[in-house]
């Protein structure tokens, strides 16, 4: 018994050693969030005021402008992007969705984009869990759509997605620097 109690201890002695040497990764400069449709699907849901069903979900890091200058700096022109930081932007969809013309399936994707002054060319692939692009496969690409760019007048620092109700479906609305995009969601 005194041999099982000396285990237990030390057991419980190492633990809280390395429990107290673990520490605790840094705040990330670009937070993750996440956007639904409908807006605020979660919350809309528990307070049982949903009055439709739940489309789409995109999951992004939000990097913020820090008085850097965006396209064709940051963001090099002509060059995939994660749209986003740190990991890939993953996107969700809970039925069947057309863009582009082109039908793709309910299920999670990866967006990518390659920006350029009048259009960018927005990238949905099947690989998800990917950090930045560097493991992008073009083989894994279920559509590729370009979509124009609409100029702001206001600056927005922080990298900004967000959905769009349309009379027949929903727009994914992409917002950073001087830069607006509408990427239509058919359903």
């Amino acid at each position: 018994m005194k041999r099982l109690l000396l285990i237990v201890l030390l057991m419980s002695t190492c633990i809280v050693n390395g429990m107290a040497q673990m520490k605790l990764p840094a705040v990330d400069k670009s937070p993750m969030d996440m956007s639904y449709y409908p807006n605020n699907y979660p919350l809309l849901r528990i307070q049982d005021k949903a009055s439709e069903p739940l489309l789409a979900r995109v999951i992004y890091s939000r990097p913020q402008k820090n008085g850097r200058g965006i396209f064709g700096d940051l963001i090099e022109y002509g060059k995939l992007w994660r749209l986003g930081a740190n990991e890939a932007t993953e996107i969700e969809f809970y039925q069947p969705v057309t863009i582009g013309g082109v039908k793709v399936k309910k299920g999670r994707y990866t967006l990518y984009a390659i920006p350029d002054t009048g259009k960018w060319t927005i990238i949905i692939n099947k690989e998800n869990d990917i950090w930045g692009s560097f493991k992008y496969d073009s083989k894994k690409d279920v559509l590729r759509v370009d979509v124009p760019v609409e100029k702001q007048p206001d600056n927005l620092d922080v990298f900004t997605m967000v959905f769009d109700k349309l009379s027949n479906g929903i727009n994914l609305v992409i917002a950073w620097d001087d830069v607006k995009l509408n990427l239509p969601i058919a359903l």
